[in-house]
């Protein structure tokens, strides 16, 4: 019996026992604060895996974090527009402010494959150039580079920054842009990157045939949460919530990929299905509430952005890893964390260019899963389509672009012959500076 057969006779079943949700009456009285419980574990799947939780930070390259890490593809010192200069020590706390990281910055910083235009602006002289020294340093992402798996091949979707690099994530595809949205002057420079974006702001997009034009911040694409509501197959994605205009509180909202994709920002059954805030994601993981498919991406002040803390923010990742090891799911999860583009920091490897919109620089993956394979080091190239394929095949679904029709699926990650790997929560590191971030959730 093939997957599809399998998998769709699978879900008639379900439906046949009343354990797959229909139609509701009509929305309720509030928007849910959570995802309704499903069993995961009833629905079939090519492995075991019945959970996946796709983690996304925000702003490192891989050898500004993993640059160090023995047998990985890293590198100690870089070049400068042709000098080689020392990747000095990284810093925890926050700097000055943020790198050269759009998409103009990233074709310097390529500089025709020769990787050295990194040093673009006063602040990059001082920082681009900077590198973690080893696991005192990031001490809970090295140890599960260590004991689960490392790719040292993964590159962002996109040659540019945020907006089209989240677009990947859950898309495979950007709507043909490379760079953020620029936010109308008027308006003080807020940034939304979605469709209640203010009037005024914009995207630049490229057509098939390369010529640009300017857009809201709004696609109307098929996204994996489309296939897998074709396939009756839950999801949620949780980010920090809308807030009102001009207010920064919750400020990784920008973040929110699918809040820049019409059919589901502006359906509000769709966005209350499926979107929740990021502030609620530990108590759902511990009550058992998270779907089989998931993706978290932190407030700002948590998410590695450069201007805050590193120690916090991986304090926050430390607490969801932990937070699914801890619960009956870990059993059968596979976690993948990942960093949405390189914020302006060196790496070594030239990017492959595949299309016109990428490959990106290097990012790092970690794989945290009780099937991961132990201590390994995947030096196969992937990007963020990757993840989708694996979810894509996994499910039996169907692909969305030429992206992840091309991405191997990255189960050669993982060794299912094995019996499945006790859980390791890691403790919270004691010693991040005193800078103000939102309490952890």
């Amino acid at each position: 019996m093939s997957r599809r057969v399998w998998i769709t006779r699978g879900f008639a079943a379900l439906a046949g026992a009343g354990l797959v949700a229909g139609a509701c009456a009509g929305p309720p009285p509030d928007p849910p604060s959570h995802p309704s419980p499903v069993r995961a574990d009833l629905i079939p799947t090519a492995t075991p895996i019945k959970h996946v939780v796709f983690i996304i930070k925000e702003n490192r390259s891989f050898d500004h974090m993993f640059g160090r890490f023995p047998g990985a593809d890293g590198v100690t010192s870089g070049m400068d527009h042709g000098t080689v200069v020392p990747l000095t020590a990284a810093t925890d706390d926050r700097i000055p402010r943020d790198l050269p990281h759009d998409h103009e910055a990233a074709v310097r910083d390529y500089d025709g494959g020769k990787m050295d235009g990194f040093n673009q602006s006063a602040t990059a002289a001082t920082w681009a150039f900077t590198q973690f020294q080893g696991p005192e340093d990031l001490p809970n992402y090295w140890h599960w580079a260590e004991q689960f798996v490392l790719g040292d091949r993964f590159f962002a979707s996109v040659d540019g920054p945020s907006f089209p690099n989240h677009l990947f994530t859950i898309a495979a595809q950007s709507g043909g842009t490379v760079d953020n949205p620029s936010p109308p002057v008027k308006l003080g420079g807020f940034k939304t990157w979605g469709c209640d974006a203010p009037l005024g702001e914009y995207v630049q997009v490229a057509d098939t045939e390369g010529k640009t034009q300017v857009v809201p911040p709004c696609f109307d694409f098929q996204t994996e949460g489309d296939l897998l509501d074709r396939a009756g197959i839950p999801w949620a994605y949780y980010s920090a919530p809308p807030v009102p205009y001009g207010h920064r509180a919750h400020s990784g909202y920008i973040w929110s990929a699918y809040a820049a994709v019409r059919h589901i920002r502006d359906d509000p059954n769709e966005w209350d299905s499926h979107m929740f805030p990021v502030q609620h994601v530990l108590q759902d993981i511990e009550e058992g509430d998270l779907p089989p498919v998931t993706w978290i991406t932190p407030e700002f002040a948590l998410s590695e952005h450069p201007e805050y803390s590193f120690c916090k923010g991986e304090n926050w990742t430390t607490r969801v890893v932990d937070a699914v090891m801890r619960s009956p799911m870990w059993k059968d999860t596979a976690i993948f964390v990942t960093w949405d583009d390189w914020g302006g920091f060196y790496d070594h490897v030239a990017p492959p260019q595949v299309d016109r919109f990428g490959l990106g620089i290097r990012v790092p993956l970690l794989v945290i899963s009780p099937y991961a394979r132990k201590g390994h080091i995947d030096h196969r190239w992937g990007e963020f389509s990757s993840v989708l394929r694996f979810i894509e095949d996994n499910w039996g679904l169907t692909q969305l672009t030429h992206r992840d029709r091309a991405a191997w699926d990255l189960f050669y990650d993982f060794d299912f012959s094995r019996p499945a790997r006790p859980a390791d929560p890691r403790p919270l590191r004691i010693d991040c500076g005193s800078g103000s971030a939102p309490a952890l959730q």
